[in-house]
């Protein structure tokens, strides 16, 4: 298994037999509800979508992986939703098959996709590796795999004495406490559960990794093995360990 970054994205091309590129939260329709809470943008879904196919061109995948949170409104879909996602995954498919694991914001995108586009919630296994979206206990055909979540949009932060010196998408990588979440691991080989956070491809989606660890919010992000955890950069930079952050968080 090969991983390839482009942080143009952020995405990640994850190649075995197959090369696929996979791609978490691009959250289609986000300006809506900023305007709900008095915050009014241009839509960017355009820009978005056109970004994406610039990924897609470079990466030169056989299919994208959407890791869920295509869209963006709960419980519903919001105007905006109605008339752009139906163009929005016609112009993706025309270019690439899509298999897409449904995330929490969507509801009512299956009426969007076509047979064989929609893929479980609680994940399944394709070239070997895992997916699922994040905010579910994954299925238990997942141990021993590496599971490749979004959900999380997980941004490194480094601060010092006068702020912000950093804030940059990021991926997280770390072994999880498979049996904490009822899943068995296999018993021959070298087959420990672990796990890789996918960056957000909305550009103003973001996480701090340190709260996404410390006050986790989904199954996996609270069995996750801290001390083994290590950070990558969007662009394939290895930061290193979860623990040389936490050392410079300020108090």
């Amino acid at each position: 298994m090969n991983l390839e970054f482009f942080d143009e994205g952020p995405a990640l091309v994850i190649e075995g037999e197959t090369r696929h590129l996979v791609v978490a939260d691009l959250h289609f329709g986000i300006e809506a509800d900023l305007a709900a809470h008095g915050m009014h943008f241009r839509s960017r879904s355009a820009a978005r979508l056109k970004r994406l196919m610039a990924v897609i061109e470079a990466a030169q995948p056989d299919a994208l992986i959407l890791l869920g949170d295509i869209k963006h409104s709960i419980p519903s879909l919001t105007r905006q939703e109605y008339y752009e996602m139906p163009g929005i995954l016609a112009d993706i498919r025309k270019r690439i098959p899509i298999l897409v694991f449904p995330g929490n914001h969507d509801i009512g995108l299956e009426c969007f996709l076509s047979d064989g586009e929609l893929q479980p919630k609680e994940g399944a296994v394709i070239d070997g590796v895992a997916y699922q979206h994040g905010h579910m206990i994954p299925d238990k055909s997942l141990a021993g795999k590496l599971i490749v979540i979004g959900h999380h949009h997980p941004l490194l932060l480094l601060k010092d004495e006068v702020g912000c010196a950093l804030r940059a998408p990021a991926y997280l990588r770390a072994s999880v406490d498979a049996e904490a979440l009822g899943m068995n691991e296999p018993a021959e080989g070298d087959t420990a559960t672990r796990v890789l956070f996918v960056p957000a491809f909305n550009e103003i989606a973001g996480y701090d990794i340190l709260q996404i660890v410390n006050k986790p919010f989904a199954p996996l992000s609270k069995y996750i093995d801290k001390e083994g955890a290590e950070i990558i950069l969007a662009d394939g930079t290895l930061i290193g360990p979860l623990s040389a952050i936490e050392s410079d968080a300020p108090d």
